[in-house]
């Protein structure tokens, strides 16, 4: 089994011009340093990574034999948040931190992993929901590593009627 220790800082140029492998995983698995994982071909990899550090879509990691492999942000099930004004979407941003919650943060929309309670407090709030499924690449937080990717600036993945917005 390989074993991967050491996320690439940057996308590799020359070297390697196309990864030789993917790893998908949603963001729940993206966060752990230490585990067992498929890459897409089914080949089992050893993850062991410095405590702390995240994955997101996009990074790339080195493989014990030398190849580099392309992390990808697995589809999952999140909730895509979004307000009349952006008042009220800072007051359901401020509710969903002071709760610790993962956020990912776009131009006019939040989105986060999908959850009933949370889904109940924000449309107590006012704010629309659609439940979704989509890569999920919540911020990093205030001290952690910032870097975006070209596909938080819009909706990204399909969007699945479930009538839960309440306005």
């Amino acid at each position: 089994m390989i074993e991967i220790r050491a996320r690439l800082p940057m996308k590799p140029h020359e070297q390697y011009a196309r990864p030789a492998g993917e790893l998908r995983l949603p963001f729940d698995l993206r966060q752990k340093s230490r585990q067992r994982a498929r890459l897409t071909s089914g080949e089992e990899v050893a993850i062991e990574l410095p405590r702390g550090q995240v994955l997101r879509g996009g990074d790339w990691v080195i493989a014990s034999d030398g190849r580099a492999i392309e992390v990808v942000a697995a589809v999952e099930s999140v909730l895509h948040v979004e307000c009349d004004s952006p008042q009220a979407l800072t007051r359901a941003a401020y509710h969903l931190g002071n709760r610790h919650v993962p956020v990912q943060v776009g131009d006019g929309w939040l989105r986060i992993g999908a959850d009933h309670v949370l889904a109940r407090m924000l449309e107590g709030l006012g704010a629309r929901l659609a439940p979704m499924e989509a890569a999920f690449e919540p911020e990093a937080g205030a001290y952690g590593a910032h870097h975006r990717h070209d596909n938080e600036s819009g909706h990204g993945g399909r969007i699945h009627e479930m009538g839960t917005g309440s306005k």
